[in-house]
Order: C-alpha cells, then structure tokens, then sequence
C-alpha cells in the first residue's frame, strides 16, 4: 500500500510542478506582451494630428483573389495616401513580401495607391518585408529612413513601433482603423509576437535580406 501511496504523491508532485511552471510561462508571456504593448502606445495618434515626416511606411497584409491587397491591406493603404493628400508625409514606402513569384504584393501596392493620385515619384517599394521586423529593420538599414509615420491597424501598431523606434526609427502611429470598432481576433496571435519582437529587437537580428533594395528585377 505504502508503494501506491507514494508513486501517487510523486505524481501529483509532477502535475503541481508542471502547472507552477505552466503559469510562470503563461505570466511572464504577458508581462513582455504587456511590455511591448505599452512601450509606445502613447506614440499612437489620430490621422489628422499625424506630424510631418518624410516617409509613412505601408505595411503588407497579404493579397486577395484577383492579385488585389486584402481589405486590412487595403485600409492600410487609404489612410497612407490620406496621410500623403494631406501633406503629412512626402513618400510612401510599400513594405511586401514578394519571396514568392506568384505573391506580388508590392506590385498590387503599388497599382492601388497610383490609381487613388498618389505620383510614382513619392512611391518606394519595398519587396523583402517579409515580416514586420524585417520591413522595419530595411526602413532603417536600406532606405535610410530616420523619420516615419508608420501605417497599420491598431492591434498590429503597437508592435511595429516598438519594432521601429528600437532600431532607431523615430516612428509615430496612426491607425488604418481609426474610429472603428476594435477586434480581438488577433489577439492571440499579438501576444506571442509582441514576445518574438523582444527576442528579435534584443538580439539584433538580422532580416532574411539584409541589403539591396529588391528581390525581383527593376520593372
């Protein structure tokens, strides 16, 4: 008896070990999480207070069927060119992931912004952001941006300018969704990568492409 009586306190020893370790996991996931969260949440502006900067950086969030940016891209997108109409910033810098042949999101950012009036000539783009720590890290390394509003929806923006404004971006925010309801939808997904942007921002990793200004020939 004394046998069974002791292999079942060993194995509640475990089950009281694994969940104390679970929740230091759980607790300190949500305290970086918090961290970055928080860190320049106070850089987040209205569109309209945005101030001057040389560049806003447009952030890729996929395509839609048709090769035509998907409507949370397609919101980024309007708000930069209201921020360029307006004055706010001189150049918009299309960042994209076109590592895949069939998945030019540059190119469909491109199409979209110069039918809405917005010159070639205040358009750069950016085909090697294959995430936003590589699309921020290349603002900085490759096109030399020190200044920029950065362009996205809220729940995405306050990692991007924790991202930024550590690689030495002077980086403020402005909310593709301004003045709309909020979504937890991604919540999840936040946390975690708000987590993998401290580790990335620590270690000063390097992006996928490092250097040059294209993955895909001039066209």
């Amino acid at each position: 008896m004394r046998r069974g009586g002791d292999k079942a306190r060993q194995v509640r020893r475990w089950v009281r070990g694994l969940l104390a370790l679970g929740l230091a996991v759980l607790l300190g996931v949500s305290v970086v999480s918090l961290y970055v969260e928080k860190r320049y949440a106070d850089r987040i502006i209205p569109r309209a207070e945005a101030p001057q900067a040389p560049v806003a950086l447009v952030y890729g969030a996929g395509l839609a069927p048709g090769g035509v940016p998907s409507p949370v891209l397609a919101q980024r997108l309007d708000a930069a060119i209201a921020l360029y109409h307006s004055g706010k910033v001189d150049t918009l810098l299309l960042s994209g992931d076109n590592s895949d042949p069939f998945h030019d999101e540059t190119r469909a950012m491109l199409r979209y912004v110069l039918d809405r009036g917005v010159p070639a000539s205040a358009v750069v783009e950016d085909d090697a952001g294959l995430s936003t720590y590589d699309s921020s890290v290349r603002a900085r390394n490759v096109f030399g941006v020190r200044e920029a509003v950065l362009v996205t929806q809220r729940f995405h923006l306050t990692r991007a300018l924790y991202i930024a404004n550590s690689v030495g971006i002077d980086a403020w925010g402005v909310a593709a969704d301004e003045g709309r309801p909020r979504t937890r939808r991604y919540a999840l997904r936040e946390t975690f990568s708000r987590v993998l942007a401290l580790g990335m921002v620590l270690s000063e990793a390097q992006p996928r492409y490092p250097s040059g200004r294209t993955l895909t020939p001039p066209r």
